[in-house]
């Protein structure tokens, strides 16, 4: 049997009470699919971590995660203890930039029995994926400031767009947009007023487009597709963005669904040569944090996106098929979506699904 070892950092917030809850899904879907198992090492690294080490990750963190096969990520952010600037750079954008995990993959998915804050659309109508550029751009970090507290104190924060970077990601959307049965492919861009760095964008989205006449492109400024992200979802496919822009969109993504508590992600290496790294989007929500009412949605079906990612397609597909059976139901559902079950009993209505569906 397979055994496919899996790092997991729970990190902040609500992340140390979902990241259990998803390898509770995930180990019922690879033992219903069979042939395969999961083994899971738990590093405790975050905000905590930074209070008592003055770092969120140790400094050979990267070395350490990278004999494993994925990551399982919870969330980050705590910023009554550690400044949120401080927090991700130090953690989760250290392990994008660190293991080149340039493609972000999240999913917009209205699920049935799920109501989403638009009017007049019912499951189906949503469902489209973005790819975001995960590793340059706008944040990149080049930068700095000068003369801190003087009248004449100066901050730079530099995009930074390669050839190769925006290429490679370009490509991958374009792939993905192929391999989907509309074969739409819609850019953001904002070309009329970054006339350096999207002009280029858009330059190197032409060339590559000419290698697929088969998929059907757009170009939209990327205030315009926040709008439509609103107005008209149901005529988006798959769309490709910059760092911030992809960031941005997203997250409107994740509020026409329903609820970030269902925006799940996959910061991926194509090329698989270091780990890709897979999470929930919904951030570390301290407000509600040990209070048992989260929702583990985004975070199991992060982990169904680390099986098909690792080739486990079945197990995969069984935890995004329960998923569906249970907000269909409607019965067992957090109060994001407007139930009052708690984490553990929606997660508990998941692997009852996963085994169901298994049998079935």
């Amino acid at each position: 049997m397979k055994t496919y070892r899996i790092a997991v950092i729970p990190g902040d917030g609500i992340g140390k009470e979902l990241a259990p809850e998803g390898m509770r899904v995930l180990d019922a879907a690879a033992r219903a699919a069979g042939g395969f198992s999961l083994e899971y090492e738990i590093f405790p690294w975050g905000c905590d971590y930074y209070v008592q080490h003055g770092m969120m990750m140790p400094e050979d963190g990267l070395k350490t995660l990278s004999t494993f096969a994925a990551i399982y990520f919870g969330a980050v952010g705590y910023p009554e203890l550690v400044p949120d600037d401080v927090s991700l750079h130090g953690l989760l954008i250290k392990l994008r930039l660190g293991f080149d995990q340039y493609v972000c993959l999240r999913p917009s998915t209205l699920l049935p029995g799920v109501k989403s804050p638009l009017r007049g659309v019912k499951p189906g109508d949503i469902d489209f994926v973005t790819v975001r550029e995960n590793t340059e751009g706008e944040y990149a970090g080049a930068g700095g400031r000068m003369h801190p507290g003087q009248p004449s104190e100066l901050a730079i924060e530099t995009a930074v767009f390669t050839r190769a970077g925006c290429e490679r990601v370009i490509r991958y959307a374009f792939e993905l947009a192929r391999s989907r049965p509309r074969r739409m492919l819609a850019h953001a861009t904002k070309s009329n007023a970054q006339k350096h760095t999207l002009t280029f964008w858009d330059q190197i989205f032409d060339e590559v487009a000419r290698d697929y006449p088969d998929v059907k492109t757009e170009r939209v400024l990327v205030d315009a597709m926040a709008a439509r992200f609103v107005l008209k979802p149901g005529s988006l496919d798959v769309v490709v963005a910059s760092n911030l822009f992809g960031d941005i969109l997203t997250d409107i993504g994740g509020a026409i669904t329903g609820s970030l508590g269902l925006s799940a992600s996959g910061n991926i290496d194509p090329e698989r040569r270091y780990p890709s790294m897979f999470e929930p989007v919904h951030g570390s929500a301290p407000d509600i944090a040990g209070k048992g009412i989260a929702n583990p949605i985004a975070m199991a079906w992060s982990g169904a996106m680390m099986l098909d990612f690792l080739g486990e397609k079945r197990a995969g597909a069984l935890i995004e098929a329960a998923i569906r059976a249970v907000t269909a139901e409607g019965t067992t559902l957090t109060p994001d979506l407007g139930g009052t079950a708690t984490t553990t009993q929606v997660t508990d209505a998941l692997v009852a699904k996963v085994n169901g569906l298994a049998k079935a």
